[in-house]
């Protein structure tokens, strides 16, 4: 794992919605990326429990930033074009959310990535996400 591409990775989130909810990136590498994002009275749903979308915001700014160091050559960026996301359980604000991401397809055009969402301490998943990452050569979008 490279120092420098975690700490830039993590220099990417600031200022961007992953930033503001606190993601923590932890391991940064060519295929697969861990992240931690612990979890605050903002973060949750007025139920008390985590906010869906706090989930799947971890989820797919794990993989992103997966996608984004593993894209081939003559690949500048990506998007994300699909994503799906099952929720098993869920968290509360004296918990921690961990997510560990993985490419599972490294194409010419897409990346195809899976993630898992846990609560810190605890193997049984809160969600299983996947998403589809359309790449993006010579500017397109």
């Amino acid at each position: 794992m490279s120092d420098r591409l975690l700490e830039e990775s993590q220099r990417q989130l600031d200022g961007t919605l992953p930033g503001v909810l606190g993601i923590v990136l932890v391991r940064v590498e060519a295929g697969s990326v861990d992240a931690r994002l612990p979890l605050r009275q903002e973060l949750l749903a007025p139920n008390r429990y985590v906010h869906a979308g706090t989930v799947v915001t971890l989820a797919d700014t794990s993989c992103g930033m997966g996608c984004a160091a593993s894209l081939p050559a003559g690949v500048e960026t990506f998007t994300t074009i699909e994503l799906k996301s099952n929720f098993l359980r869920s968290a509360t604000p004296d918990q921690t959310l961990v997510c560990a991401a993985r490419l599972v397809h490294g194409g010419r055009t897409t990346q195809v990535w899976d993630a898992t969402v846990a609560r810190e301490g605890d193997d049984r998943p809160v969600a299983l996400f996947r998403c589809t990452q359309y790449l993006l050569r010579g500017g397109r979008g």
